[in-house]
């Protein structure tokens, strides 16, 4: 790590990712840290091009949840031209973006997380895969993949496409709701909830015999952020920012959209592209803050629907005040499957959501706008300068894995000062410094879902600073 990298503004990334575990003297593990070694510039080269292809361009930043990248650019559109959503536009957002968290978040639980729930940490990395968990525990992966197919075709059948659906626009969707789409989205919904219900039932009890894995990833007193309704519900679209103390206190709310920058600054650090953003107020490292389906239930003082609601309540019974371990990520991603079934149900329920009015159409009225949403990873941001021809001059985006990146290296760190002794290196212990990384679910892994391996390379290093041991993980 000879040289000093800065980038600006934030980068995305997929991909590869590295570890480096510095020791002392006597072998035991200093300091450890996760490299992001990508750079791909999508803000950079977005300038020049005309702010209406920003939705749509902005989609390929990723393939497991181009919806919620979407909804933020074409939030940030909509700030844009001025306009208002119509209430059917927006509850048909919604509901791409609720079919887009059950995809990404069974993805994430059944394909990435299970396998080690079900197998075990140091089970054979050969059968430590979804493979192993179809042979082992069919019905449990039968489930993950119908839960996930679901989503998808949800979000097929609004947008015709399962991946980069084109249907959200600025000023709202191109195509209103058809009949025969809604009852085949209700009809199947009954059979997605009970799949969730299981599961949950199935989780809670699975989840205690991980204890040292509970004790140690990742959990350490921190900050949480997310969007609120202004009921204090769970609310993935709309709704303001807020920011909440280890004791469970909001130290900030209502956070307006556009005024992000006021409470959120960025720092660099030399071994990785990925930047650190803080809480500005707390300055760095001090005011860093986890994002994504721990921190909203964290944040929110209710999910606003039913059953949710009451396995929200279990859920706060796990620890006083905010629930610090990131092992929990897990758990509440089955609580967010649940609420975005029931909260689906809903919004297709009411008869107002087949209206057709579904688009505001206008020029752009200001040079500026911002549109923030949430995405399954945590709190997504769109930030767009245009000039008077509608061309964009400028963009800043901070995704969920950016807000996390502090989260993650101090778990990485907790994980192996746990795991790690002496020189040597297990594989159990490689897969716990994936897993802990992998309750995040953070975007470098969008490209690496396959078989449940994440490319990863482990650097162990003397209190010299030498590398005495390389280890390398699914690498190509």
């Amino acid at each position: 790590m000879g040289k000093t990298i800065t980038i600006d503004p934030v980068t995305r990334l997929e991909g590869h990712g590295k570890i480096t575990i510095h020791l002392e003297e006597d072998g035991s593990v200093r300091e450890s840290f996760f490299h992001v070694t990508q750079f791909r510039g999508f803000e950079k080269f977005c300038e020049g091009r005309p702010f209406a292809e920003m939705p749509s361009l902005m989609a390929r930043i990723c393939g497991i949840c181009p919806v919620s990248h979407l909804i933020a650019s074409a939030k940030a559109c909509d700030a844009l031209l001025a306009v208002r959503v119509s209430d059917t536009g927006a509850n048909l957002r919604r509901i791409m973006n609720l079919a887009q968290f059950v995809q990404s978040h069974a993805l994430s639980f059944f394909h990435l997380a299970s396998p080690d729930l079900l197998l075990g940490m140091d089970a054979d990395p050969a059968s430590r895969n979804i493979f192993g968990v179809l042979d082992a525990h069919p019905s449990i992966a039968r489930d993950g993949i119908r839960l996930r197919k679901f989503g998808q075709q949800v979000i097929e059948r609004l947008g015709e496409k399962r991946v980069h659906p084109a249907w959200i626009v600025p000023g709202g969707v191109s195509a209103p709701l058809d009949t025969k789409v809604r009852e085949l989205i209700l009809a199947e919904l009954p059979e997605m909830k009970e799949i969730a219900r299981r599961t949950l039932a199935w989780y809670k009890k699975a989840y205690r015999a991980f204890e040292a894995e509970i004790a140690t990833f990742a959990n350490f007193p921190s900050l949480f952020m997310s969007l609120a309704s202004p009921r204090g519900e769970l609310e993935f679209y709309d709704g303001q920012l807020r920011m909440m103390d280890a004791a469970g206190n909001v130290i900030h709310g209502n956070i307006e959209s556009n005024r992000y920058h006021e409470v959120i600054e960025e720092a660099a650090e030399p071994y990785t592209y990925l930047k650190f953003p803080y809480y500005k107020p707390m300055g760095y490292p001090r005011g860093f803050y986890r994002v994504g389906p721990l921190a909203r239930l964290n944040v929110v003082e209710q999910c606003g629907t039913p059953e949710a609601d009451r396995e929200f309540r279990e859920f706060q019974q796990l620890q006083e005040g905010a629930i610090s371990s990131s092992f929990h990520y897990h758990y509440a991603r089955l609580i967010e499957i649940l609420h975005s079934l029931e909260r689906m149900e809903q919004l297709l329920d009411d008869p107002a959501i087949l209206n057709k009015r579904v688009r505001a159409v206008a020029e752009p009225n200001n040079l500026e706008g911002v549109g923030v949403a949430e995405a399954p990873r945590g709190t997504l941001i769109h930030h767009y300068k245009i000039d008077e021809h509608g061309l964009i001059e400028w963009v800043n985006m901070i995704i969920a894995t950016g807000h996390n990146n502090m989260a993650m290296n101090k778990g990485v760190t907790q994980v192996a000062k746990h795991f790690v002794q002496g020189r040597e290196i297990a594989e159990g212990m490689l897969n716990r410094v994936e897993a802990v990384i992998r309750t995040f679910d953070p975007c470098l892994s969008c490209s690496t879902h396959a078989v449940g391996q994440m490319p990863l390379e482990i650097d162990i290093m003397d209190a010299q600073g030498e590398v005495i041991r390389r280890v390398v993980r699914g690498a190509p």
